[in-house]
């Protein structure tokens, strides 16, 4: 057996979570540990790699799968779009849309059934019979197809119009996330309805309070230069703070949540800016608009994670008014994206690490 010891750092480390979350484990019994005479906790290494290999983590994603034909597949983004906490996946083809699926469970798909479409009903129907993707809703849109009658009605939703989606991913989100809310005496900045299911994955991440990383540091750098902005964050939103990865050009490394521009640009998966923070109605009163730094100008695009949440954002800020042309967009989304791929990699790697430790604990 082995008797490594592991302080709570170091296990949090290990589990690839917080050191809150961490302690939440042992606080709650499903990490055994014990108090060194100076009164700190200490763990097993073996009892934590246990814990790793008995926790199933409860299914949740923030991804939408569309498919539909191509005239109509961009009025379908259009309306998805407007359900904040989403990313979209668009396919107008049957096999792409199926790889899509199978690569890695969204929380929706969406079948329009307005033309008749052979491949497109073939498909529907393997997600009806597929225990491996019970897991996954399904929203039809147009005419019902008799051979669907008897599917499970918990999994399906079907709407007579595409006016009605956005309302029924909705509902798909709001039941996915019935748990009471993480953030405390409700909250002054926008939310999404799966705002619980974001802040599991942030805690998922393990990127939270954890130390400077070059390859974040490289794009929050490129994100300033290539942009001519004095500050650039990495910016990471758990339930009460903003924290930042990465940041260039300002000392503070967090501040309270509800001071966080970013708030508005999770939840939606374009590029967020307000030209003139001190003009703005909804930002002109924030503590770092009127005191402090005095921010006023702010651009951000959102950092999402393989399962599709916003776990935080990339954003350029300035002290000055201004605004960034189409060109400047795009090379901010496309850093956010360049973010969003070194999360995932990121995180692809600490599974890897974890399956080895996981599989070396059991030979031995």
């Amino acid at each position: 057996m082995d008797k490594t010891i592991l302080t709570t750092s170091e296990a949090a480390k290990l589990l690839g979570v917080s050191v809150r979350t961490a302690q939440l484990f042992i606080e709650g019994g499903s990490l055994t540990s014990w108090k060194t005479p100076g009164g700190h906790r200490r763990v097993y290494r073996t009892d934590v790699l246990a814990l790793i290999a008995n926790h199933t983590p409860t299914f949740s994603s923030a991804r939408v799968i569309i498919v539909a034909s191509l005239e109509r597949l961009h009025r379908f983004e259009e309306l998805v779009s407007e359900v904040s906490g989403c990313s979209i996946g668009s396919y107008s083809d049957v096999h792409s849309a199926s790889f899509a699926i199978g690569l890695r469970l969204p929380a929706v798909v969406v079948f329009d059934l307005e033309e008749r479409n052979k491949e497109r009903q073939a498909l529907l129907q393997n997600l009806a019979s597929n225990v491996a993707l019970a897991p996954v809703r399904i929203i039809l849109v147009g005419r019902r197809l008799p051979a669907m009658e008897q599917a499970s009605s918990d999994r399906f939703i079907h709407v007579e119009t595409a006016k009605k989606l956005p309302e029924a991913v909705r509902v798909v989100l709001h039941a996915s996330s019935k748990s009471r809310s993480l953030i405390a005496g409700g909250s002054s900045f926008p939310i999404a309805l799966n705002e619980n299911q974001r802040l599991t994955a942030l805690e998922r991440s393990g990127l939270v309070d954890t130390e400077p990383e070059e390859p974040f540091d490289r794009l929050t750098w490129l994100a300033s230069r290539s942009l001519k902005m004095p500050v650039a964050l990495f910016t990471m939103l758990t339930a009460t703070r903003q924290w930042f990865k990465s940041h260039q050009g300002l000392d503070l490394k967090e501040s309270p949540r509800d001071w966080a521009f970013c708030n508005q640009t999770i939840l939606q998966r374009d590029v967020f800016m307000v030209e003139n923070l001190a003009r703005s109605e909804e930002f002109a009163a924030n503590p770092a608009v009127v005191g402090g730094p005095k921010f006023r100008f702010y651009a951000g695009a959102p950092v999402i994670d393989a399962d599709g949440f916003a776990l935080g954002s990339l954003c350029v800020i300035d002290y000055k008014p201004r605004t960034l042309d189409q060109d400047q967009v795009r090379t901010l989304l496309a850093l956010a994206s360049f973010t969003s791929e070194a999360v995932q990699l990121r995180g692809a790697n600490q599974q890897l690490r974890q399956a080895k430790d996981a599989l070396r604990n059991q030979r031995n």
